[in-house]
């Protein structure tokens, strides 16, 4: 894999304000609809704006340019965070951003490809992330085309016998040019994911398996960007992949410390209050 590659890089906004930025517009668009799955969206800000704005190869004007990396969402209740990415990296424009999940906007309240520019899978059926961007990775190999894919998922995928499926076949066929993105927030729609299943030291089953293998503090930049660079940089023969351990909801305290956060109540009253929260952390 070569170094990092990222058009932008000669843009003036640090990625602290492009995270800052995304977190913003995911809140904008939880207050339109007075709810969403805005805590994963508030946790995974950090990697998302280390992946548009100092990973991926893109061009926001051709979402379907042949050269891009393609960046897979599995997780397809994360589209909310996405869709903020893609506004920041503009892909999509911003002022959609106040139709998100109504009647025929192009931003449904579950990523949907058929709808969405930059969205490249349907994702949802959570497990089946992976497993495509196997099949992507291994496609573009065989057409020569250099672009890279990146896959991100939840870590209750790591639940799922696709998911390891997948795991094992990127390994049989090289896949260099994957890269799997896992948020570890610990947290399901029945409570954590570490209770779910048995479970022990995720990066040592991916190392086992033969994946060039990371797990680093998903909300702190430097470390995400670190991560980035060490797997786009290395020479393992094979496919690599980033555990980031993230927290629901983070930047707003007071809703990190609800105890229920996989989709956070927020009252009506409370979305300016996020804001304002939100408003006295931002960054140059």
């Amino acid at each position: 894999m070569t170094a990092i590659r990222r058009q932008s890089a000669a843009s003036n906004v640090s990625l602290e304000r492009r995270a800052w930025n995304i977190r913003r517009k995911a809140l904008l668009m939880g207050e339109v609809q007075g709810q969403g799955y805005i805590g994963q969206a508030l946790g995974v800000a950090d990697v998302l704006a280390a992946a548009f704005f100092h990973v991926l190869e893109y061009r926001a004007e051709d979402p379907e340019w042949e050269g891009r990396d393609r960046f897979l969402l599995s997780i397809g209740h994360y589209a909310i965070a996405l869709y903020a990415a893609l506004m920041e990296a503009g892909i999509l424009p911003e002022d959609e951003l106040e139709t998100y999940g109504m009647d025929d906007s192009r931003m449904p309240m579950s990523g949907m490809a058929s709808y969405t520019p930059g969205m490249e899978i349907t994702g949802g059926s959570l497990g089946h992330g992976l497993g495509i961007a196997v099949g992507m990775a291994l496609g573009l190999k065989r057409k020569n085309n250099p672009a890279f894919v990146f896959n991100l998922m939840s870590d209750g995928e790591l639940g799922e016998g696709s998911t390891w499926e997948a795991v094992m076949s990127g390994v049989q066929y090289k896949l260099d040019n994957l890269v799997c993105l896992v948020d570890f927030n610990d947290q399901q729609a029945d409570g954590k994911t570490t209770a779910a299943l048995a479970r022990g030291r995720e990066e040592d089953k991916w190392a086992a398996f033969g994946w060039h293998t990371q797990r680093v503090d998903g909300n702190d930049l430097k470390a995400v960007v670190a991560a980035f660079e060490a797997a786009c940089k290395s020479d393992h023969p094979g496919p690599r992949v980033i555990i980031f351990d993230t927290t629901m909801c983070k930047g707003i305290k007071f809703l990190e410390e609800r105890e229920i956060t996989h989709f956070v109540r927020v009252e009506a009253d409370e979305w300016a209050k996020a804001l304002t929260v939100l408003e006295e952390e931002k960054p140059q």
